[in-house]
């Protein structure tokens, strides 16, 4: 008999198969919005709708980064608004830790945990996220999705 995968990694998985819809090469992401074990929203960076994707017009760089692209948790907000669907109270699974601006989106839109898959870029979100009581769970152990359960932990 198999063991059933935790819930951390069935999202994470999500999250990471939500990134295989990027447009933008340079960093694919995804993320997963999910209360009581139920997903709300999706989203993956990709380009302003309507507007070419990086992958088939080129990137705009500024600063060594992309920024012709929307990122993938602020698209989940932006789905999850566009539906009317409320997330205060959720959690956000996404495959790297939110950049500043994404933090600040996350935070304000009333979401208390965020798992990452892998560390990205901004440091800012530790030190905040233990003023606010936010809750920061590192998930990059799991990578290796072969395993049945490599994110399973108590409760």
């Amino acid at each position: 008999m198999s063991k059933r995968i935790g819930w951390d990694e069935y999202f994470m998985r999500i999250a990471f198969q939500v990134a295989g819809r990027s447009t933008c090469s340079r960093k694919r992401v995804g993320a997963v919005i999910v209360r009581d074990r139920n997903i709300l929203s999706t989203g993956y960076n990709g380009s302003i709708s309507g507007m070419p994707h990086c992958d088939e017009a080129g990137h705009m760089m500024e600063n060594g980064h992309c920024v012709a692209t929307i990122h993938a948790e602020a698209n989940a907000i932006i789905q999850a608004a566009k539906n009317g669907v409320m997330i205060a109270g959720a959690s956000i699974y996404t495959t790297a830790s939110p950049c500043w601006n994404c933090y600040k989106l996350i935070v304000n839109s009333g979401m208390k945990r965020i798992f990452f898959g892998e560390f990205y870029r901004d440091e800012r979100i530790f030190e905040v996220s233990q003023k606010l009581g936010i809750e920061l769970i590192d998930l990059s152990s799991c990578h290796d999705f072969e395993e049945v359960d490599p994110c399973a932990r108590e409760r």
